[in-house]
């Protein structure tokens, strides 16, 4: 599969067969995904892998009940996390822009939805959810003081194939400046 077809092949997953992905297959994903550009390449992105139907389902239940049905068939919880005060600084602590600590956002954003190419490519389906008690779900998992939840990433093999939304033309996205 060419990038083309695996961008327009991409869909979000919400219901998966029982099938565990495979560690192997995980950290291939992961590896590819280490590729997502990043500010000053400070590569922030870090994955936590939540496996087991119990340990899913009680994430589901205490801190992302919107995304509760979407949960209880992934067999592959991710959290996406990101290193804290690197994106968009300069060494000093500064900020490098006026967006302040929002850039890690953004490269966060390159690096999940270059996880969920990759892991197209594998024959996987994915979400990204961004509905959740972040605060309550990071002390759940212990996430180091230099690390926030940014995004749930469901994982596993697809048990649909959600047709292609419609989507905008060119003409809608695109405009020229004379600058």
């Amino acid at each position: 599969m060419n990038t083309i077809e695996c961008i327009r092949a991409r869909r979000s997953v919400r219901k998966f067969t029982s099938q565990p992905v495979p560690r192997a297959v995980l950290e291939e994903v992961v590896a590819a995904a280490a590729y997502a550009p990043s500010w000053k390449n400070t590569q922030i992105s870090r994955y936590l892998a939540i496996e087991g139907r119990a340990a899913i389902d009680a994430i589901a239940a205490n801190y992302a009940a919107f995304n509760q049905r979407t949960l209880s068939t992934a067999p592959l919880l991710i959290a996406q996390c990101c290193v804290k005060q690197r994106s968009g600084y300069e060494r000093d602590g500064s900020f490098s822009t006026d967006r302040g600590d929002g850039w890690q956002m953004y490269d966060c954003g390159i690096a999940a939805q270059t996880f969920c190419l990759a892991a197209h490519e594998h024959g996987l389906g994915t979400v990204i959810l961004g509905i959740f008690d972040r605060p309550a779900l990071e002390q759940h998992l212990q996430l180091p003081e230099n690390q926030e939840l940014v995004a749930l990433i469901a994982v596993g093999y697809p048990d649909e194939a959600p047709s292609a939304p419609r989507r905008k033309g060119v003409a809608d996205l695109l405009t020229y400046a004379d600058a």
